[in-house]
């Protein structure tokens, strides 16, 4: 049973869920509108079971949307095996795609080592998930900036084993149960960047390499 202040949050979870759903769904036949709904009830029960934050259920609707819209069938918080889920997984014809969404929330333990473990956690994403799936992709708010090393720009075939051993180390000091393994890393494939402007409720999907340009540039203002 929720308490007073978590009857208030679970309120509050699904007032902003149909806000949110009230602007996505303006240009929507009545098809994409059942189907946006249905993801939307999903993410209010998995937040009555504590499973799910607003931020991230946000954006994985904002997401959708713009999958279903293309044609894709939608599931949210999907079981891939008995150790993971993935937040998007999305269906069209004989293709999956896997959608890993990054809010840039670093746990307070990382204070100090913010960027370090959100390389190794975006590393690890795509190693472990890319796996499962014919496409993979990120997607991050306009205001974060993914941590990705730059061999996942790279088609597996240019990886050089110095560069997977870099990986494959950086991987061992978070994730250990399982750990990632060297096959994992010189397999896995990230084929897109989802950017997500929550205020305007859109996506731009864009390519690594036009990423990591984009990162490269803000960093080297910082050098």
């Amino acid at each position: 049973m929720f308490t007073t202040t978590g009857k208030t949050r679970y309120r509050r979870f699904e007032d902003d869920l149909n806000v949110l759903v009230d602007k996505l769904s303006k240009d929507l036949d009545s098809d994409v509108k059942k189907k946006l709904e249905i993801l939307k009830k999903r993410l209010i029960k998995l937040y009555h079971d504590n499973l799910v934050k607003i931020n991230h259920s946000v954006m994985e609707l904002i997401c959708g949307k713009s999958l279903l819209t293309r044609g894709y069938d939608i599931d949210l918080e999907r079981g891939l095996d008995m150790d993971f889920v993935c937040d998007i997984f999305a269906e069209k014809g004989e293709g999956i795609l896997i959608i890993e969404v990054e809010t840039g929330y670093t746990p307070p333990d990382h204070a100090l080592d913010p960027s370090r473990y959100n390389e190794a956690r975006i590393s690890s994403k795509i190693a472990r998930y890319s796996s499962y799936s014919n496409k993979f992709a990120l997607a991050t708010p306009i205001y974060n900036i993914l941590q990705i090393p730059e061999i996942f720009s790279k088609p597996p075939r240019y990886r050089n084993n110095r560069d997977v051993m870099k990986v494959k180390k950086l991987c061992d000091i978070y994730y250990t149960r399982p750990p990632i393994t060297v096959q994992q890393i010189k397999e896995a494939q990230l084929q897109s960047i989802y950017i997500i402007d929550v205020d305007r409720t859109s996506t731009r999907e864009i390519d690594p390499e036009t990423y990591q340009d984009l990162v490269s540039s803000i960093r080297s203002t910082l050098a």
